[in-house]
């Protein structure tokens, strides 16, 4: 047996182990062995029928939880196996709070411990009432707004139309004995960032990582970041190519805009809103990367998040409504949409990265093209057989030959080139059955 997230060993009892019991009832529960080395090997206890009179006593009047404690036997040593049931409610050693996570025990503190006694009451963070805040407070344009969407959308009836302000924010769960809650402030305020630091959104174009070349920070409610974010992305950061089709013109952008516009309404819904951090959008030659701060629902892996899986909002309240107004679904599908969506503009599946500061959305840009090309200083004869291996995935010298009209050596020393550029790789084989594909296709 190994020493894990819901195992603790002891080669002897010590009353702040009592902080150890604490933090296994407030997660999910754990064992803890008095008489194993950190190795986990059984070096026995002297006083153990002592220990198994005093722990249930000590256990119940400083925790207020129940124990199964049992004397065990090995190579006809003694230990003791504390058994730690998972409480509903919050378990607190003299006064502190304390959550096993992973394989450490941490102090629960400011917004953690908030976080944790709402879970505890069954609410979330967003459905927190306000006092000294009405509906009149709320931007009445941002109101309309909505109804408008909700009706093109089909989420509401028609009748939402003739709502007061405050019926719509009633029947959206935005009020609660006569309260709203934090989610009607940063849906619907002029100014949430008043009330709720880091309610906002950072865009920013980085030549490196170290080096950013401008940025910008977008305020207002919900509903107005998400517009002007949008907006500003596909105007400023974003760039866009530009092709005629007959006396049509068509604008293509680096970046699918449904995948980006999907990538940042998650961030929205599922903002850790208590952390005081703005999202963050990075914006690179070549990459587009989201964050905000926030966790994965409790065991839950990015994996999860690459397959059909259950809607669960970090913040129900705010995903309500923006459901409701036709911005998000509710089944879950956001992540794996943004993927079809990446696929079948052409450019590489986004990558999703979770850690303990944040939840991390990365999409690459598709770097085969010609304006890429030209700038590497490729011929046009080059040119036109990399777009071709992008179409076709593969490509001989004789097709070479075919498409530029060239001789065999002029195709042999141009396939040289864009090799050693890694540009394309060759297949290995020799004679006519040798091709080459993109490197790293």
């Amino acid at each position: 047996m190994q020493e894990q997230q819901n195992i603790e060993w002891k080669e002897s009892w010590r009353d702040e182990y009592l902080k150890w019991i604490c933090g296994f009832a407030n997660a999910q529960g754990g064992k803890i062995y008095i008489g194993k080395n950190d190795k986990g090997e059984v070096v026995g206890i002297e006083n153990s029928k002592r220990l198994m009179d005093d722990l249930p006593n000590k256990i119940v009047t400083n925790l207020g939880v129940v124990c199964d404690i049992n004397l065990l036997f090995e190579n006809e040593k003694q230990f003791i196996e504390i058994i730690v049931e998972p409480y509903p409610n919050p378990v607190n050693y003299k006064g502190q709070y304390h959550y096993r996570s992973g394989s450490t025990k941490q102090e629960l503190k400011g917004a953690a411990l908030d976080k944790f006694m709402l879970e505890r009451k069954g609410k979330k963070w967003d459905g927190v009432p306000v006092p000294n805040i009405s509906v009149a407070d709320l931007k009445k344009e941002t109101f309309d707004f909505f109804r408008k969407k909700a009706v093109k959308a089909q989420r509401i009836e028609d009748d939402v139309l003739t709502d007061t302000d405050e019926q719509l924010a009633d029947n959206l769960q935005l009020i609660e004995n006569e309260y709203i809650k934090r989610a009607a402030i940063l849906l619907f305020h002029p100014k949430p960032t008043k009330f709720v630091t880091g309610a906002s959104i950072k865009i920013g174009y980085f030549e490196t990582d170290d080096e950013l070349k401008f940025q910008d920070e977008i305020t207002g409610n919900i509903f107005e970041q998400v517009e002007k974010a949008m907006d500003l992305l596909f105007t400023k950061y974003i760039k866009s190519s530009i092709n005629y089709e007959g006396l049509n013109r068509v604008e293509r952008y680096e970046y699918p805009k449904n995948a980006v516009r999907e990538a940042l309404l998650n961030a929205v819904c599922h903002k850790d809103y208590s952390g005081g951090v703005p999202i963050q959008i990075s914006v690179y030659d070549d990459k587009l990367i989201f964050w905000n701060e926030g966790q994965l629902p409790e065991n839950w892996t990015v994996e999860k998040l690459l397959t059909k899986h259950p809607s669960k909002p970090y913040n129900p309240d705010i995903a309500n409504a923006l459901f409701r107004s036709g911005y998000i679904e509710s089944w879950g599908r956001g992540t794996i949409k943004i993927i079809n969506e990446c696929i079948q503009f052409g450019i590489p599946q986004p990558k999703y990265y979770y850690d303990m500061s944040g939840f991390w959305v990365e999409f690459r840009k598709d770097k085969f093209n010609t304006e890429y090309f030209e700038s590497l200083g490729l011929n046009k004869r080059q040119i036109e057989a990399l777009m071709y291996v992008k179409e076709k995935g593969k490509i001989t010298n004789s097709e070479y030959q075919n498409i530029n009209d060239c001789s065999r050596n002029t195709a042999s020393n141009d396939l040289i080139e864009l090799v050693n550029k890694e540009l394309l790789e060759s297949s290995g084989q020799k004679g006519a059955g040798a091709y080459y594909i993109l490197k790293n296709s």
